[in-house]
């Protein structure tokens, strides 16, 4: 993935919609992200070959076992494809692994401070025993703090966890837009080095992020030149190939309620679907949100009940089906595919990647 070059793009006051704390007058000139690509682990090798995790579920949220090939149909831009495998897969067939990030960026301090106690209630649970080998990081202004190695025993992950010291933010929400700049720098860069580090694991690795997102940077009235707009696209097209070549599903979970959080709760939602050409982007493409919903994985929103959640998203990974299609030709570099899975029977609620970019 290339690196996105230090640009800047100039905001007005219809910004205050996706950043509420912008000034009702001409905001500061903000910096496009520059993601930091020099990363000890080497980057995945492209395959020609999409393996697809699928989960279904059916209306009362229910994992749904037991369906066979002919059930499934794949759409590739609204084409059927051939499905040339067909897998039912559990943990004890192909290792699950979690790492579970809690935001101190992006959240408030006693929002912090709640989430590191509901984490420890879903750690304990059961008496500690988890279904997944786990990991902890936590995201701070310097960056990753993370405990190393992996383990099935919750209560010796809370009790790392406890030992852990999280500092106050240093990047405020005084900071304005400089602020907000800065903490879309160091998510994305975050996102960056636990995909790269997720492709040297086994099996399939989950993500579970509790944040309330970093900032949108996005909204009416925001002008973009094509060469802004070209380095957000190759940003979008990079982690689309990085998380699904490392086979990494993201689940974002929101730990502020609604209240809090009213104003921007859904805002991301204009952004999930896939880019397909770089006038068509923006930061809100690759918020915490979009890439979670485009890896096939969930945002979940407006609830403080983190425990639940957690145990909600770790669901999805007690059984799946793996799909393993072909991807078409792409006319040009980048071609974006939009992918659908469908059933032949009704009631069900399927999701998988959105789509891949395909090359020449």
């Amino acid at each position: 993935m290339s690196t996105v070059a230090h640009l800047r793009l100039c905001l007005t006051a219809a910004f205050a919609v996706a950043l509420p704390l912008a000034a009702q007058h001409t905001a500061p000139p903000v910096a496009v992200p520059q993601i930091d690509r020099q990363a000890d682990q080497p980057t995945p090798p492209a395959s020609h070959t999409l393996h697809l995790d699928v989960s279904v579920e059916a209306k009362a949220g229910q994992n749904v076992t037991g369906l066979q090939p002919q059930e499934f149909t794949l759409f590739d831009n609204k084409t059927p494809s051939p499905i040339t495998s067909f897998k039912v897969l559990t943990p004890t067939q192909e290792p699950v692994e979690v790492i579970l990030v809690i935001d101190a960026v992006n959240a408030r301090f006693g929002t912090v401070a709640i989430v590191r106690d509901q984490v420890g209630r879903f750690l304990r649970a059961d008496e500690g025993r988890l279904a997944y080998p786990t990991t902890l990081a936590v995201l701070e202004d310097k960056g990753l703090q993370s405990i190393p190695g992996f383990s099935s025993d919750g209560n010796l992950l809370d009790d790392s966890l406890k030992k852990l010291s999280i500092g106050l933010r240093e990047i405020t929400r005084s900071s304005g837009i400089y602020g907000a700049d800065d903490r879309v720098q160091i998510s994305l860069n975050a996102v960056h080095q636990l995909s790269r580090y997720a492709a040297t694991l086994p099996g399939r690795k989950i993500i579970l992020w509790i944040s309330p997102g970093w900032p949108l940077l996005s909204g009416p009235g925001i002008n973009l030149d094509s060469k802004q707009h070209e380095a957000i696209f190759r940003d979008v097209v990079g982690f689309s190939n990085e998380l699904r070549q490392s086979n990494v599903t993201v689940y974002g979970i929101n730990p502020i309620g609604p209240a809090e959080n009213f104003l921007r709760a859904n805002y991301y939602q204009a952004f999930e679907k896939g880019v397909g050409k770089p006038n068509d982007t923006d930061l809100a493409d690759l918020s915490l949100q979009v890439l979670a919903l485009q890896s096939g994985g969930l945002a979940l929103e407006g609830s403080s009940d983190v425990a639940g959640l957690l145990k909600r998203c770790l669901a999805d990974s007690a059984s799946w089906y793996q799909l393993t299609v072909e991807p078409r030709p792409a006319e040009h570099p980048n071609e974006y595919h939009h992918l659908e899975v469908k059933l032949d029977k009704p009631g069900y609620k399927i999701r998988t990647r959105d789509g891949y970019y395909a090359q020449p």
